[in-house]
Parts: structure tokens; C-alpha cells; sequence
């Protein structure tokens, strides 16, 4: 029997103790928006399948758990922990197989090949068609700059162009959802490089 709350305790207990403070986006905070936006989503997807539902709650927990230790790579990480860590919680082999196949589909450039990575992979981006697009699109800034991966305010408004665009939502919930807002954004990025 799958114990989520365990899960859960445990993977909040690693974030908490574990994870750089340097991690601006990727933080606690990301993992429990997507873990409430991966519930929207399926949902609305028509998923109500108890069991299903929870494999798709443990993959949103554990999507991002691999930063504690790596930043590239995260994803091969966050399985190696699930692996790890969920059969003691009631998880099975299969389940588990599962659940790191969810969390590889949120690896970008996100590939996701059945209906719940799809969930998850929209989940995972949900941000980008939101009110608060903003403020977050900042804070990942803020994370890639302290890394030097990305060099100005520019390149980045540039770089979310382009991720923008070439962005899709996998489900029809996120597109009928999140795209209006999305489109809106790229068009908001493009006044301010032009300005």
C-alpha cells in the first residue's frame, strides 16, 4: 500500500535539509505548485483513479528531488532517490518504473510519451501561461545568473522567447488553460527587447 504522506514527509525533510539556497526556482515551493497543478490538471484530464493519482502526487514530489546533490542531471538523480526510498513506503518495482518515467518526461526539452507524463510535463511548466509568470520567470533568472549560465536581464528575455515559443502544453486542460496567457507573455518579452 502506497504510504504518500511518508513520501512526502521524506522528501520535504531532504529539500529542507538539503537543498542550496542558491535554488531561487527549483526550490520547496516549486515542487508544491506542481504538485497541486499535476492534481488540476489530471483531474480535469478525467483521471479519478485513486492509485493513479497517487503515482502522478509521488512523481511531482520527487520531479526535483535530484537537486539536492546535482543541478545538470537532476532527473537521473530524483529516480536514483525514489528508487531508493519508495519501496519503503508501500511502493512496488512497477509503480516506481513508472513514477521515474514521469519524472524524465519533465527533462527538457520535455518528450512525454503516454497520458500522465503528459500531466506531469505540463505541470511542471505551468507557470508560463499564469498571473504569476513574472515573478517566477525572475526567480529562475535569478538561479541560472548565481550560476553563470545565463549573463544579463537580455539574453534571458531573449532565451524565454524562444523557449516560449517552441514550448507546447501536452494536455488539452493546460492548452485551453494556459495558453492565452502564454501567447501574452511572449508578445510582453518582445515590447521589452524592443524597447
Amino acid at each position: 500500500m502506497m504510504d504518500i504522506q511518508k513520501a512526502e514527509d521524506y522528501v520535504f525533510d531532504k529539500l529542507e535539509d538539503s537543498l542550496s539556497d542558491t535554488l531561487f526556482y527549483h526550490g520547496i515551493h516549486h515542487t508544491i505548485d506542481v504538485s497541486k497543478a499535476v492534481l488540476q490538471i489530471a483531474i480535469a484530464e478525467g483521471i479519478n483513479d485513486r492509485e493513479t493519482l497517487l503515482l502522478l502526487q509521488t512523481a511531482a514530489l520527487y520531479h526535483d528531488l535530484g537537486f539536492i546533490s546535482t543541478y545538470r542531471g537532476h532527473e537521473e538523480e530524483s529516480c536514483r532517490l525514489a528508487r531508493v526510498s519508495l519501496p519503503g513506503f508501500g511502493y512496488n518495482t512497477g509503480q516506481i518504473e513508472q513514477i521515474c518515467r514521469m519524472i524524465m518526461a519533465t527533462r527538457i526539452p520535455q518528450n512525454p510519451t503516454n497520458h500522465l507524463e503528459r500531466i506531469i510535463a505540463d505541470a511542471d511548466l505551468d507557470y508560463l501561461g499564469r498571473e504569476d509568470f513574472w515573478p517566477i520567470s525572475h526567480s529562475l533568472y535569478e538561479e541560472l545568473h548565481e550560476r553563470e549560465m545565463i549573463p544579463d536581464i537580455d539574453s534571458w528575455n531573449k532565451l524565454q522567447i524562444d523557449f516560449l515559443e517552441k514550448h507546447q502544453y501536452w494536455t488539452a486542460t493546460a492548452r485551453e488553460w494556459r495558453n492565452p496567457l502564454k501567447l501574452k507573455r511572449i508578445k510582453e518579452l518582445r515590447k521589452k527587447i524592443s524597447e
